[in-house]
């Protein structure tokens, strides 16, 4: 078995490094976006208008439709596009650039051999995370299925640098965070009006690969006070229902979801951590109209659901 370990330094110079290739070769395309403050429940959620997403949304509906006219899915990541490769991880997982990103040094980090995305987080997938959370200062997200906003059915987890736009804190969702005073796991926070699951970590905890197998247990646990329960599909286990997680140096914060559109605007893990996506003038006003945090319980489930 080969030993592919990530050399500590290097991840972010290899990532500019093959970002600027990319652009250059047409791997990746430069977007032009706007943002929008919108300002909901004392959050000021970041909305970026983009037209990448269309691009995306044609993509999903040809994989779609290769599925419903029973073919074989296509998977960009067997065998990856080689102009995209950042880095090997680990034995397990590797980094690429995300092809459709519409933040700057967005980080796919795949499992090598295919693994389902309804498929639950194992120990080498924090580990592989948290040497990537150890490189830059990030945050880390899995969008558990197609409801959840998973657009490709090989387990991938997903890291993008902080801040997160023109948001006066790293992660516009931090200030509702901070009202919940206990430490621990599974605390729900005050203000968030869905069904959800939150814990603060251990300072370091998420840039220490020796603190992995607690991460994984935190993410048990939050699994478990969201009703989330693991389920075995041929021999490997799965979730019960989709959800979104979200992973930082500081918390971690889990949301179990009803449906991935909300007004057809399709929200990921990251809308948790308050950075929504549109990808034209009318999507960007059924935001304004429902209100950021509206949208965001659409997509969610009751909090009166919980235990």
């Amino acid at each position: 078995m080969q030993n592919r370990r990530l050399q500590p330094g290097t991840l972010w110079p290899a990532m500019l490094r093959q970002a600027e290739h990319a652009l250059r070769c047409g791997a990746l395309q430069r977007i032009e976006t706007s943002q929008t403050v919108l300002e909901s429940d004392g959050i000021r959620f970041v909305v970026r208008q983009v037209s990448s997403l269309i691009r995306k949304e044609q993509q999903r509906r040809q994989t779609q439709q290769r599925h419903d006219e029973e073919r074989p899915s296509a998977n960009p990541f067997l065998p990856y596009e080689p102009d995209l490769f950042v880095a090997d991880i680990s034995d397990t997982h590797l980094a690429l650039l995300n092809k459709f990103n519409v933040i700057d040094n967005h980080l796919l980090i795949v499992t090598r051999n295919f693994q389902s995305q309804n498929a639950l987080l194992n120990l080498a997938d924090f580990e592989s995370l948290i040497v990537c959370m150890a490189e830059f200062d990030g945050i880390g997200f899995y969008n558990a299925g197609a409801a959840a906003g998973a657009s490709q059915a090989h387990k991938h987890l997903q890291i993008v640098p902080v801040p997160l736009g023109v948001s006066e804190t790293p992660v516009p969702i931090e200030p509702i965070l901070a009202t919940t005073l206990l430490d621990g796991l599974a605390q729900n926070v005050p203000g968030l009006p869905f069904r959800h699951a939150f814990a603060r970590l251990e300072p370091g905890a998420a840039i220490s690969v020796d603190a992995a197998q607690s991460l994984l247990s935190c993410y048990r646990a939050l699994l478990e006070a969201a009703g989330v329960q693991p389920v075995e599909v041929d021999g490997e286990l799965h979730q019960s229902a989709p959800y979104n997680l979200l992973v930082t140096r500081r918390w971690m914060l889990l949301v179990p979801r009803s449906q991935e559109r909300v007004e057809g605007v399709s929200i990921n893990a990251l809308g948790f951590a308050g950075s929504l996506f549109v990808r034209d003038a009318a999507q960007m006003k059924a935001i304004e109209r429902l209100g950021p945090m509206a949208a965001l319980q659409r997509v969610a489930l009751p909090a009166s659901a919980l235990r």
